[in-house]
């Protein structure tokens, strides 16, 4: 045979051999689940899953398609109250190296949380109540000539300080409770509203809360106005009704962000999804809305579909989802991620929310501290701190089946959602899929993860959670 011919064959050969290879070539799919008896919590499966074509399609299978895409995903995480950070300092070097790296380095089995919510002066869930221009009684500050971190500088600053080491672009909600208590008609930590001749410095109060980290090397990314304004019960609290809310944005806060040449987003809201009435009418207000980034909610009242209401009604306003207490019991022998899992990382992220932030990051083992008049006594942390132990509880496991792998910048994508399987889709920066499924039913589910004409038969026990990437 002619030597020619031989080569062309033989190149021929190759050419077949590699296609055939490429036919076969499969996608491989890593697993992490979390079971409800505890016998995986938040655990990489040694084996891969593979992608196939061919074989008997499942009745049951959730399709992912990232040409259809959503909104853009900022974070995931929780609230670094002043007792988790009391707490936090108060543990040992090595101890709390070893804690922070779990939490915000995202390599190894570290869960990577990428959104962080502070409170501006107090929250309820301080030892103590303050402000940062508290003066004795009788007495006021106009100037804010008595303005000072203060406590901030015991615990949040230094904590903060140690997270941005090992996550330097983490993104800061801040947000306050209340003003100082000269500047509201009551005269108290507790409830009443903003005087309206401090309208305007309170507004160069916020200016300088925002000032005074960044000179600290913390950047707030975005405030909200008030937390929970229409909820005057807390200590601290502040009822801020809308109309005040949408009027100080408009007339005192937005244009002292602009004198002052600041970038930090405006977040009105900051509450319940039984009320998004409140959101949009600030957001029908142009010369409000000018100033507005987006609106923040929580799911103690409502439904979460709110999220999406607000969205539809200004779709060139963002939404965040801002705090959640979620609480197990102490020493279970099981763990019930089902309804976070479907109604705050599922269900907030497909009514267009950009992040997910559950409440307090770290209380101790009797929920302490919290404030009197009205701290909250059953505030169970993510973490439960006991001097240099922890413990990680359920709102840890929940964040971590998306933080460690929806970073930053990823982009929600389309999947079809079931009642017993509730799920969401990313597609993350450099190109990898996620898959976030909860099986909120009451027996175990077989079920196929169908991807670009390929699947992979999946399974997961009854109320199990698994974040498959790819």
């Amino acid at each position: 045979m002619n030597k020619h011919v031989i080569s062309f064959l033989s190149a021929a050969a190759l050419m077949c051999t590699a296609t055939i290879a490429s036919a076969q070539k499969t996608t491989a799919a890593s697993v992490w689940l979390t079971k409800a008896d505890r016998s995986a919590l938040f655990a990489r499966q040694k084996e891969t899953q593979e992608f196939k074509t061919g074989g008997k399609p499942n009745e049951i299978t959730i399709t992912v398609n990232d040409k259809q895409t959503y909104q853009p995903i900022d974070g995931f995480g929780f609230a670094l109250t002043g007792g988790s950070a009391m707490h936090i300092i108060r543990m040992n070097a090595d101890s709390r190296a070893a804690l922070l790296k779990n939490l915000f380095a995202f390599n190894d089995n570290n869960i990577g949380v990428s959104y962080l919510r502070l409170s501006i002066g107090a929250s309820d869930l301080n030892e103590k109540v303050f402000s940062y221009d508290d003066m004795p009684a009788g007495q006021t500050d106009p100037t804010l000539k008595h303005f000072d971190l203060g406590p901030d500088k015991q615990d949040v600053i230094p904590v903060m300080k140690q997270i941005l080491a090992i996550n330097p672009s983490i993104k800061i909600l801040g947000s306050p409770w209340s003003p100082p208590a000269w500047m509201k008609t009551n005269n108290d930590t507790r409830g009443g509203r903003l005087k309206p001749e401090y309208w305007g410095t309170y507004a160069k109060y916020l200016v300088k809360y925002i000032q005074g980290m960044k000179a600290q090397g913390i950047n707030i990314d975005a405030i909200t106005v008030q937390n929970e304004p229409l909820h005057p019960g807390n200590n601290p609290s502040l009822l801020l009704v809308a109309p005040d809310e949408g009027a100080f944005i408009k007339n005192n806060l937005g244009p002292a962000f602009k004198a002052a040449g600041i970038k930090t987003k405006i977040i009105l809201y900051d509450h319940n999804c039984d009320r998004p009435d409140y959101p949009i009418s600030i957001l029908n207000d142009k010369a409000a809305a000018k100033y507005i980034n987006g609106s923040g909610f929580h799911l103690y009242g409502g439904d979460i579909s709110a999220l999406s209401t607000v969205h539809y009604a200004h779709p060139e306003k963002n939404v965040y989802f801002t705090e959640q207490m979620v609480v197990e019991p102490e020493n279970e022998s099981t763990i019930d991620m089902r309804w976070p899992l479907k109604h705050l990382i599922i269900g907030a992220t497909r009514n267009w929310s950009r992040n997910v932030l559950e409440w307090n990051l770290a209380a101790d083992q009797d929920y302490k501290p919290y404030t009197d008049r009205g701290g909250c006594p059953s505030c169970q942390g993510a973490v439960t701190i006991n001097k240099n132990e922890v413990k990680k509880n359920v709102a840890y496991y929940t964040i971590a089946h998306a933080s460690k792998f929806v970073r930053p910048g990823s982009v929600r994508i389309a999947s079809n959602n079931l009642d017993k399987l509730p799920n969401v889709a990313f597609k993350t920066p450099d190109g990898k899929k996620v898959l976030i499924v909860a099986n909120t039913s009451d027996a175990a589910q077989d079920f196929d993860i169908s991807y670009a004409g390929k699947t992979l038969a999946a399974h997961l026990d009854k109320g199990s959670v698994g974040t498959y990437t790819w």
